[in-house]
C-alpha cells in the first residue's frame, strides 16, 4: 500500500491543489482543507480509472495542478414545484455535488421548510424539518459544500398568498395570471405593508438558524405585479424602482439580524435600470438566463457597474421536456462560464427547475450537472469535450456503471426535441403536446412541427430504448436511472402518437380525433402516470405527488 501525504503548502491559491503519484508514493499539497480535499477526490476517480477489479497492473504516475475557475461552484434544485427528495436523495445528491467538485448547495423554497405555526402553508407538501436541514448541513460541510438558506421573499409568494390567512398581504389579494398555474391567484407580497415584513422575520428566525452559512437567497425575482396592487399609489409617487430597493433594504436588515449576507435574482435589477448605482455593494446578484442564445455578456458587463459579486447561473434545462434539452444546456452552460470568467463573476450557479410539475425524472437533469461542474471548474478544458466525454462521465461518476451505455441513451433521448421540428424555448414541443391539451396547433410552440420529425424522434427514441435494454446496470442508481429513462422514452413515445394525430386531423383541438383513438391515448396516459407515480415514490416524498399527476392527466380529462 502506497503512502499518501497531505502537505500543506501556503503559496497555493485556496481550493488548488498538486497531486503527485510515483514509485516513492502519494502527495497531495494545497492550502487549504477544501484543497486537500479535491486533490483526494481526483486520486481516488485516478486510482478507479486505472485499477479495475483483480487488475495487477501497477497505478500509473501522474502529476496534477489544479484549480477552479470560480470559487463559488453551486447547484441549486428546486423542491418548491411538488417535488421534495427524501434524505437518502438529498445525501446522495451531496455526495455527487462532491465528486464533481462543487462546493455549495441550495434547495429553492417556497412553501417546503416546516415552519411552526404555519402548518396548513406546508402540511401536504411533505417538507423538510429543521432536524434535516441541521443534518444536511453538517452532512455538506464534512464534503465541503456549504448549504446556502433559500427562501423566496417576495415574488413566487403565491404558495403561501392562496391561504386566507395570508392573502392580505398579497400586493394583488384578488389574484392575476402567472406562469406558475393555471389559477388566478396572489403571486406577490405587498412590499409596502409593514406586515409582510413581520411574516419575513417570524420565517427567517425559524429558518436560518438550521444552517451554518453566512450567506442566504432571498429570490426577489419575476415580482411582475408590483404596482399593480396595493403598492400602486406608492409607486406613482417615487417609482418602481424604489419600492423594491426599499424592500430589499428591509429584507437586507432582517437577515443581518442573523448575521447572513443577502442574495437575490438580478432579473429586476436589469429590468429596473434605475437600481444599478443604489443596490447595497454586499447584495450578492445572480444574473440567472437558461437558453443558448441568453445575453450573459450583456447582463453582467451592465450588472459590474452595482460593484456588487455577481454569481452567474445557467440551468439544466431538464424542465418542461421530460428528457431534457442537452444541446441547449451545454452551450447556455459554457458562454454563462465564459461571461462569467471575462465579467470577473466569483459563482457559478447551475440551477434545476421543477416548472410544471417537476414531471422531469432526475436522470434528465444529470446532463447539464456533470457539464455544468466540469465548466465551473475548468471552462477551457470542458470546452473541448464532445457529447461522448459526457456520456461516459455520466456512466463512470454518476451510475458507477463504466460503459454501461446509460449515459449515451440519456443524451440521445434529451436532444430527441431538436427533431421533431418544433423550436421553442423554455420546453419541448412533446412536453406540451402531453401537457397543454388545451393549445392548438398554431401555437408558437409548436411551430415546424412535422410529421417527418416526429417520424425521426420515434427511431431516435427507439435506437436509446435498444441501449437500455443492453446495459449492465452494476448499481442501484444505474438501475434506478434505467427504468426512469423507460418511463421518459415511454412518454416522449406518446407525445409523438398524440402529435401524430393531431396534425393528422382537420381540426387543430383534440375533440377532432376519432373517439377510438381518443380511447387509446387515454389508456396509455394512464399507464404512464401509474409508472410515475412508483418512479416519483423511489426517490421523493409523497407530498405534491398528486399535484403533478394531476397536471400530467389533464390530456385524460379532455380525451
Amino acid at each position: 500500500m502506497a503512502e499518501i501525504r497531505f502537505v500543506m503548502a501556503e503559496e497555493l491559491a485556496t481550493e488548488s491543489y498538486e497531486l503527485a503519484v510515483g514509485s516513492d508514493g502519494i502527495q497531495i499539497r494545497a492550502s487549504s482543507r477544501r484543497g486537500l480535499f479535491y486533490g483526494a477526490v481526483t486520486l481516488r476517480q485516478w486510482l478507479s480509472s486505472h485499477n479495475s477489479a483483480g487488475s495487477a497492473n501497477p497505478i500509473p504516475g501522474v502529476e496534477i495542478r489544479d484549480r477552479p475557475d470560480f470559487a463559488r461552484r453551486g447547484f441549486l434544485l428546486d423542491i418548491s414545484r411538488n417535488k421534495v427528495p427524501t434524505m437518502e436523495s438529498l445525501l446522495r445528491l451531496v455526495d455527487l455535488l462532491a465528486e464533481f467538485k462543487l462546493n455549495e448547495l441550495q434547495l429553492y423554497m417556497e412553501h417546503t421548510f416546516a415552519y411552526p405555526g404555519h402548518e396548513e402553508v406546508w402540511r401536504d407538501a411533505s417538507p423538510l424539518t429543521a432536524d434535516e436541514i441541521q443534518q444536511l448541513d453538517g452532512y455538506c460541510r464534512l464534503r465541503c459544500i456549504e448549504l446556502v438558506p433559500n427562501q423566496n421573499s417576495f415574488g413566487h409568494f403565491h404558495r403561501w398568498l392562496t391561504h386566507p390567512r395570508y392573502r392580505h398581504l398579497a400586493e394583488c389579494p384578488e389574484g392575476v395570471q402567472h406562469a406558475f398555474s393555471d389559477e388566478i391567484e396572489p403571486f406577490s407580497l405587498c412590499p409596502t405593508d409593514p406586515a409582510t415584513l413581520e411574516l419575513l422575520r417570524d420565517l427567517y428566525g425559524k429558518l436560518l438558524p438550521n444552517f451554518t452559512s453566512g450567506r442566504f437567497h432571498v429570490g426577489f425575482d419575476e415580482t411582475f405585479e408590483i404596482g399593480r396592487g396595493r403598492s400602486s399609489t406608492t409607486c406613482a409617487e417615487i417609482g418602481l424602482d424604489q419600492v423594491y430597493l426599499r424592500h430589499l433594504e428591509s429584507v437586507r436588515k432582517l437577515a443581518a439580524e442573523h448575521n447572513r449576507r443577502v442574495q437575490i435574482w438580478a432579473d429586476m435589477v436589469l429590468a429596473y435600470r434605475g437600481l444599478v448605482d443604489k443596490i447595497p455593494g454586499d447584495v450578492v446578484l445572480c444574473a440567472w438566463g437558461y437558453e443558448a442564445d441568453h445575453p450573459f455578456r450583456r447582463d453582467l458587463a451592465f450588472l459590474a457597474a452595482t460593484n456588487c459579486e455577481i454569481h452567474v447561473c445557467p440551468g439544466t434545462s431538464s424542465w418542461s421536456s421530460f428528457a431534457g434539452r442537452a444541446q441547449n444546456a451545454l452551450i447556455n452552460l459554457e458562454e454563462a462560464a465564459s461571461a462569467g470568467i471575462a465579467a470577473g463573476a466569483t459563482g457559478y450557479l447551475i440551477t434545476d427547475w421543477g416548472d410544471r410539475g417537476h414531471l422531469q425524472p432526475l436522470a434528465a437533469s444529470y446532463p447539464g450537472l456533470a457539464a455544468g461542474a466540469a465548466f465551473a471548474w475548468n471552462r477551457t478544458e470542458a470546452k473541448h469535450r464532445d457529447p461522448g466525454d459526457w456520456a461516459a462521465a455520466i456512466d463512470r461518476w454518476v451510475l458507477d456503471s463504466p460503459e454501461c451505455g446509460l449515459g449515451e441513451a440519456t443524451l440521445e433521448l434529451a436532444n430527441v426535441y431538436q427533431i421533431t421540428g418544433a423550436t421553442q424555448k423554455n420546453g419541448t414541443a412533446l412536453f406540451h403536446l402531453l401537457m397543454s391539451p388545451d393549445d392548438g396547433l398554431e401555437n408558437p410552440r409548436y411551430r415546424g412541427l412535422s410529421r417527418e420529425g416526429l417520424d425521426s424522434a420515434r427511431e431516435i427514441i427507439r435506437s436509446a430504448v435498444t441501449k437500455m435494454a443492453r446495459a449492465e446496470t452494476q448499481s442501484l442508481e444505474a438501475r434506478r436511472t434505467r427504468d426512469e429513462l423507460l418511463w421518459v422514452a415511454g412518454t416522449l413515445r406518446l407525445a409523438c402518437t398524440v402529435g401524430e394525430a393531431r396534425l393528422d386531423s382537420p381540426f387543430s383541438e383534440l375533440s377532432g380525433l376519432p373517439a377510438e383513438t381518443r380511447a387509446a391515448l387515454g389508456g396509455e396516459l394512464a399507464e404512464l402516470a401509474e409508472q410515475r407515480r412508483e418512479l416519483w415514490l423511489d426517490r421523493n416524498r409523497p407530498g405534491g405527488l398528486e399535484d403533478s399527476l394531476h397536471l400530467f392527466t389533464k390530456l385524460a380529462r379532455r380525451l
